[in-house]
């Protein structure tokens, strides 16, 4: 498992493919151990979800908004058309400052180019089609390399969105 910074928390996630209906579901089941930037101590988190071609954005989900909760439960579902080939996810945890600004604080990739972790999750969904697969998937920090985004979901957090499922 390739670790960054433990101590940003971690995101579990769950990948189906359904390859006849060229489907990709992402649950988004539940995070825990979140840590907020600043020194804060509690906010409320979100997970966003951007289906994307190239760098344009196709397609936006979310999660529904957890208040005061560094462990929060999601237990939701995002559904996407899009051919396996072309799919990546990077998962990117952040919070919005006070001043309105979104400031990242660690992220994941999963995918074919990935590795370590990311690379395994990928391999698993596509060994296991139509069938789900969860991993842990401990957050990196800003600064962890990158690879070809098609699916990107951030995290965020917002402590006056108090927004449901996109």
């Amino acid at each position: 498992v390739t670790t960054f910074f433990n101590k940003l928390g971690e995101v579990l996630l769950s990948l189906s493919y359904l390859p006849t209906a060229e489907r990709l579901t992402v649950v988004v089941v539940k995070a825990k151990n979140l840590m907020w930037t600043n020194g804060k101590t509690t906010s409320d988190p979100f997970v966003k979800v951007y289906l994307l071609q190239d760098t344009r954005k196709i397609s936006k989900k979310k999660t529904g908004v957890k208040r005061d909760d560094p462990n929060p439960v999601y237990n939701e579902a995002m559904i996407f058309p899009v051919p396996a080939i072309e799919l990546s996810l990077r998962i990117t945890v952040a919070e919005s400052c006070e001043d309105g600004r979104t400031e990242n604080i660690g992220h994941v990739i999963i995918g074919p180019e990935s590795g370590g972790l990311g690379v395994t999750h990928w391999n698993q969904m596509l060994a296991t089609l139509r069938k789900p697969v969860s991993m842990w998937h401990t957050r990196g920090g800003p600064r962890s390399s990158h690879t070809r985004l098609i699916l990107e979901l951030d995290m965020n957090v917002d402590p006056t969105s108090r927004s449901s499922v996109v």
